[in-house]
């Protein structure tokens, strides 16, 4: 059974299912959606430890949606990693200031993700 729920929010469903298989390993049950609106409807009624958030999807990108969860009280502690195409400094200290737990560039090292993940859910309290 798995320790742990990681919602990945990405429009590339490839990109989703390479995530949602490389994280069994850690091991979490991964939940998908292709947007942030879908993302948000997801959280607003499943316990979830962590985020992966792509920062370029179709009808709400990454910014807004976290911007939204940093807004909602219930949520504003939720750990949020921004998993995005946008390499540019600016877009990482943009996302950070936000209150993006974490920030990196596409493409990237699967290796490396989990071992941001596994840092990320080691100093996060659960329920």
């Amino acid at each position: 059974m798995a320790s742990c729920r990681i919602l990945v929010a990405d429009d590339d469903r490839m990109l989703r299912t390479l995530l949602a298989h490389k994280l069994k390993k850690i091991p979490c049950d991964v939940v998908e959606a292709p947007d942030g609106k879908q993302a948000l409807d997801i959280l607003a009624r499943e316990q979830i430890d962590l985020v992966i958030l792509d920062g370029m999807m179709p009808v709400m990108d990454g910014i807004e949606t976290l911007q939204r969860i940093r807004s909602d009280e219930a949520l504003s502690d939720l750990p949020v990693l921004m998993l995005t195409a946008r390499r540019g400094e600016e877009d990482a200290v943009s996302a950070l200031k936000l209150g993006a737990t974490d920030y990196i560039s596409k493409p990237f090292s699967p290796e490396e993700l989990i071992i941001r993940i596994n840092r990320v859910l080691d100093m996060s309290p659960r329920p």
